[in-house]
């Protein structure tokens, strides 16, 4: 087991801890194989009833991947081959895919930053999961800022927002917070930090048989501090609508300088951030993913993620934004317009043969 990732059980509730605050409970390997391991013990333990992960900081719930880590291992090796990054990102999706179809009540408690590999390990499931949000949620899938593509299964829950709003998510890279999580069916419930140790209480002395709903009779009085329609989501939804239904990001572009909006404005400013490639595979990735399967659509982005780490483009960016911290990256292609159909289609080609795929066995 991982020295960052607590376990304990409480009133038949397994609580999963993570505890690396210095880096805002980035994911090592050795974090997910820990949770990987005690969701399956659990799973078959009659007397655990339910799993809640939260955090042992108020700063982070998780901020992702460990991405240091991906440029020294990516780095260390020709065209980033390295056997610890494929144990990563395989072990990493298969956890997603476990998470999303668990058996049990599995609650999230997303309190401060919650960003990419976060996401999927709280976003995972729709039968039995509860999310929940707090004024200090600070959430995204940012791939696209250091030259990657919002993967852990974003190809999945990101194509499932309302109308174009997980496009806009995935090629912005935004940051959002807790009504616009509500608002964009990312998040189920929001609790105030201070009322946190109260909702811990609740669930040691509960005999509830039904967890998520005494969730969500707790959270009952606090929903008007953080509604759906406070969500600047919701307020700026037909632009994001209008701008971003386009399979083209040159379209989309062209379509946010056209319009005099300070939305547009501001939008056009932050994508001309981003790395025009992977913008422009992950508006791709994301309109396969509305079709697909989660074990399909994470055995895609697995495919992808290694096509990322040949092409070097997220090592570019990871340099740029943690490593030398100029952020200014030199991204291959430059710009939009030099972005090929042909280099976007390559992120999609098989890597291995079905019967070789590292996620083959994802049900």
């Amino acid at each position: 087991m991982s020295a960052y990732v607590l376990t304990s059980v409480q009133n038949h509730i397994g609580h999963i801890t993570l505890d690396r605050p210095q880096a805002l409970n980035s994911l090592s390997l050795d974090m997910v194989r820990a949770i990987s391991a005690i969701l399956r013990e659990w799973r078959d333990q009659p007397d655990v009833r339910a799993v809640l992960i939260h955090s042992s900081s108020e700063r982070a719930f998780c901020a992702g991947g460990d991405i240091r880590f991906f440029y020294d291992v990516g780095t260390a090796t020709p065209k980033g081959d390295s056997a610890l990054l494929e144990d990563f990102f395989s072990e990493e999706y298969a956890l997603n895919h476990l998470i999303h179809f668990y058996p049990k009540p599995y609650i999230a408690v997303m309190n401060g930053v919650v960003m990419g590999g976060g996401m999927g390990i709280a976003q995972a499931g729709e039968a039995c999961r509860m999310r929940i949000v707090t004024e200090r949620t600070k959430m995204a899938m940012p791939e696209v800022n250091i030259g990657l593509f919002p993967d852990v299964g974003g190809g999945y829950f990101l194509a499932r927002t309302p109308g174009q709003t997980g496009t806009y998510l995935g090629l912005t890279g935004e940051i959002i917070a807790a009504a616009d999580a509500l608002y964009a069916g990312l998040a189920d419930v929001f609790i105030p930090t201070a009322e946190l140790a109260a909702l811990m209480a609740m669930l040691a002395a509960t005999q509830a048989a039904d967890i998520r709903q005494a969730i969500r009779e707790f959270a009952a009085p606090f929903t008007a501090l953080a509604v759906p329609a406070d969500s600047k989501l919701a307020a700026q939804r037909a632009l994001i609508d209008r701008h971003f239904s386009s399979d083209s990001v040159n379209a989309i572009a062209a379509a946010l300088a056209a319009d005099g909006s300070e939305f547009a404005r501001q939008t056009l400013a932050v994508m001309q951030k981003r790395s025009p490639l992977l913008m422009c595979v992950t508006l791709e990735q994301l309109r396969r993913g509305a079709g697909m399967t989660v074990a399909d659509c994470l055995r895609m982005e697995r495919s992808m993620v290694r096509h990322c780490f040949r092409h070097g483009e997220v090592l570019e960016g990871v340099r740029a934004l943690v490593v030398d911290k100029d952020n200014a990256p030199q991204w291959s292609p430059a710009t939009l317009a030099d972005v090929g159909a042909e280099q976007v289609a390559a992120f999609f080609a098989p890597v291995w043969p079905a019967y070789a795929h590292p996620l083959r066995d994802l049900a």
